[in-house]
């Protein structure tokens, strides 16, 4: 099986969940500016998630672009991917309106760590399609010369790691001061806002 339905599902998905999330915005009662004043926490959240959502849109535009041919394995993940990412919506709209109330910014935290140990797991089983695709009939490991073109991207995924240690602190910071989450939690988006360059690399050198 190709990618193109697995994308194609995924497309749909994100866009209703941005959908949702800009429904939640809603308008203020009041007519003044003052009253728009008082939604700036709602949209500051919004703004972030949009940004979060938008992140993993773009890397997994790349990241399937690498793709072997689709196994169940990889279908479950991206719908594993998928489930945490409809989230997010909900998620954002507690914190925007509870801004710097310690629960909602450690769920907020909680769903994006989630969203990438989900990211982490779909990388993992397409490395392992891809060694699957390239090993040697005989035997259980790929041959050399011939390791997976994902895994030649990441790395050792510092940037990932970082992410993780980020996430952690962020939740548990939201029971003391949630305002250092929401940081933390921006911190990690202005780390990935870039698409993944190392994907772009490898890309340009698999079709040379």
């Amino acid at each position: 099986m190709e990618s193109d339905r697995l994308v194609a599902l995924t497309d749909g998905v994100i866009a209703v969940i941005i959908t949702i999330m800009v429904l939640e915005m809603k308008a203020p009662a009041g007519a003044a500016l003052a009253d728009l004043g008082r939604l700036w926490p709602v949209f500051v959240s919004y703004l972030l998630s949009f940004v979060y959502v938008a992140i993993y849109w773009n890397n997994h535009h790349h990241f399937a672009r690498l793709m072997p041919d689709v196994t169940g394995a990889i279908l479950w993940a991206n719908l594993h991917l998928l489930f945490w990412l409809s989230l997010v919506p909900f998620a954002t709209a507690w914190i925007g309106e509870h801004a710097r109330a310690p629960a909602p910014t450690a769920l907020y935290g909680l769903v994006l760590l989630a969203c990438a140990l989900a990211w982490l797991l779909l990388q993992q089983v397409v490395v392992r399609a891809q060694e699957r695709r390239t090993q040697d009939p005989d035997r259980r490991t790929p041959p050399h010369g011939a390791p997976s073109a994902l895994r030649q991207a990441l790395g050792r995924d510092r940037k990932g790691k970082a992410s993780f240690v980020i996430y952690v602190a962020g939740i548990a910071l939201a029971f003391f001061e949630p305002l250092l989450s929401d940081l933390a939690y921006a911190a990690v988006a202005v780390l990935w806002v870039v698409p993944d360059r190392r994907i772009e690399a490898q890309l340009r050198r698999t079709a040379r």
